[in-house]
C-alpha cells in the first residue's frame, strides 16, 4: 500500500486540491443529505469527548470534555478527499470513510457549536489519481456544496454567527464558496465567526493578510478576532522545490491571478496567532480510519496510530508549531518535544504531512473558536 500512495503524484495532487477551486457556476444537484445536522441520529459529529490525555513522561489522565448543551453558533464543515468510491464523483450514500472524517475533524467542535456537515458528491481518491478529473466533475461536487450552504441559510441559520471548517478538497469547496457568496456581502461577512481551511493554500498578497482569494476576509491574527481565516499546512522538513503544499501556483491561476509574482500563501498557527512558536494539542479518535486513506494514516504514524481506552487521546507524541518561510513556501513548521516520534510524509516529501493537518492542533483550533465566539457574540451584541 506504501508503495501505492507513493505513485500518487503531483498531477493528481494538483486535479485533487486546485481544480476545485476554479470559478465554476453551480448546476444540477441532488436535495441535501447531511451527514452530520442537530437531532440526527447516527451523527458523527456529536457524541462522547471523554479523552485519555498523556503527557510526554507518559503519565495519563482521563478528562470529560462535553457537547455543548446550547451552543451560540454553528459550524458547517466540508470534508476532504475521503471516498473510495469506484466512480469519479462519490454517490450520496454515507460511507464508513465518511463517518470516520467527521469524528476525526468535526466532533470535537461540538464542544464550541451545532455542527452541519453535508455530503456531496466530491472528486473520488480513484478520480483525483487517475488523471485531470472532467470540468464536469468538479462542478458537480461545488454545486452540492452552495446547494447545502443555501440550505442551512434558508432553514437552519437564523442569523447565527457560523464558523466554516474544511481540509484539502473540502477547503477548496469553502474558498469558492466564500470568494462567491461570503467575501463580497458585508451581510454575509457579519455573519461569518472564521474560516479555518486547512491544507487549502489560501493566498494573500506578499506582506499582507489578504489580496489574494478574497478581497475583505483576512488572516486571523489573534482568538479575539472575527470574521477572518486560519489556514496552515503542517510540514516537519523543509518543504522541497516541488512542494504542492505552501506555494502559490495552480491555485492562484485558478483564480485569474496567473503571472502575479505578489502573492504568498497564508499560514496562521493556530496555537499562536500572533505569530511565533508555541506546542501544539494534538487530538485523534481512538478508532482506526478505514479505508484507502486508513493506510496512509497507519504510515503516517509509522505503523502505530495513538490509541487509549477512551474514545479520544491527546498521544503521548507532542510537537511545537511555528509559522515559517521555508524554500518559497510559508507552513506550518513542526518539531518534536522530547522524544515525540517523527512523522512520515504521505505519500512524499511533496505533500508534507498533510495527513495530519485536521488533527495536529485540533484542540488549539477548538480553544481557538471558543474565543471567538465569545468576541464574536460580545460584538453582535454591540451592534443591537
Amino acid at each position: 500500500m506504501e508503495g501505492r500512495l507513493n505513485r500518487l503524484a503531483l498531477p493528481a495532487l494538483t486535479a485533487a486540491v486546485f481544480l476545485i477551486l476554479v470559478a465554476l457556476p453551480a448546476g444540477a444537484h441532488a436535495a441535501t443529505t447531511w451527514l452530520c445536522k442537530p437531532g440526527a441520529n447516527p451523527n458523527p459529529c456529536f457524541g462522547s469527548l471523554q479523552t485519555t490525555v498523556i503527557d510526554s513522561s507518559g503519565g495519563s489522565q482521563v478528562e470529560n470534555p462535553r457537547n455543548a448543551r446550547k451552543p451560540p453558533i454553528d459550524c458547517f464543515y466540508v470534508y476532504p478527499t475521503v471516498s473510495d468510491d469506484k466512480t469519479t464523483n462519490s454517490d450520496l450514500s454515507i460511507d464508513p470513510e465518511e463517518t470516520a472524517i467527521a469524528q476525526f475533524q468535526a466532533a470535537r467542535f461540538s464542544e464550541r457549536c451545532r455542527v452541519f456537515a453535508p455530503m456531496y458528491r466530491q472528486l473520488t481518491l480513484q478520480a483525483i489519481f487517475g488523471g485531470t478529473p472532467p470540468t464536469a466533475a468538479v462542478q458537480l461536487a461545488y454545486s452540492d456544496v452552495l446547494a447545502a450552504w443555501k440550505e442551512y441559510l434558508r432553514r437552519y441559520n437564523h442569523g447565527r454567527g457560523v464558523v466554516l471548517l474544511g481540509h484539502s478538497q473540502g477547503s477548496g469547496m469553502l474558498e469558492q464558496l466564500i470568494r462567491q457568496k461570503i467575501d463580497p456581502s458585508r451581510k454575509a461577512r457579519s455573519r461569518l465567526v472564521s474560516a479555518i481551511l486547512l491544507g487549502g493554500n489560501v493566498t494573500v498578497k506578499q506582506g499582507s493578510d489578504v489580496g489574494g482569494i478574497f478581497r475583505h476576509v483576512r488572516a486571523c491574527h489573534s482568538a479575539r478576532g472575527t470574521g477572518c481565516v486560519i489556514a496552515f499546512s503542517t510540514f516537519n522538513q523543509t518543504p522541497p522545490d516541488n512542494a504542492v503544499f505552501g506555494k502559490p501556483g495552480a491555485v492562484s491561476d485558478f483564480f485569474g491571478q496567473s503571472g502575479r509574482t505578489d502573492l504568498q500563501v497564508l499560514c496562521t498557527n493556530p496555537a499562536a496567532l500572533r505569530g511565533g512558536s508555541a506546542p501544539l494539542e494534538t487530538v485523534a479518535p481512538t478508532i482506526p480510519f478505514p479505508g484507502t486513506l486508513g493506510a496512509g494514516v497507519s504510515i503516517l504514524y509509522n505503523g502505530s496510530p495513538p490509541t487509549a481506552p477512551t474514545p479520544w487521546v491527546v498521544p503521548q507524541d507532542h510537537y511545537a508549531g511555528q509559522c515559517v518561510q521555508s524554500n518559497g513556501a510559508n507552513v506550518l513548521m513542526i518539531s518534536p518535544i522530547g522524544s515525540a516520534r517523527s512523522l512520515t510524509p504521505v505519500p512524499d516529501l511533496s505533500w508534507g504531512l498533510h495527513l495530519a493537518d485536521g488533527n495536529i492542533a485540533l484542540g488549539n483550533l477548538v480553544d481557538d473558536v471558543g474565543a471567538e465566539t465569545k468576541a464574536y457574540l460580545k460584538k453582535t451584541a454591540k451592534l443591537k
